[in-house]
């Protein structure tokens, strides 16, 4: 099997924001502040190397690491 990229939370946190879900919301439902929500975006956005949240949810989804 081969190790995902995502720590588990980060992969937690990406599957709430394709289904469209706010920082916010993410926060709130899995009980960690917004700013470790970002925290977890932006690491997530450095281990793949792009500029923006948009981009990091497009090669995740090329990496098959999360799906739609």
């Amino acid at each position: 099997m081969n190790k995902s990229i995502l720590t588990f939370r980060e992969k937690e946190v990406f599957d709430l924001l394709i289904k469209n879900y706010s920082t916010k919301d993410i926060a709130q439902k899995l009980n960690i502040s917004e700013k470790t929500i970002r925290n977890h975006i932006s690491n997530t956005i450095q281990k793949l190397g792009v500029k923006s949240r948009t981009q990091a949810i497009i090669e995740l989804l090329k990496l098959k690491e999360i799906s739609l």
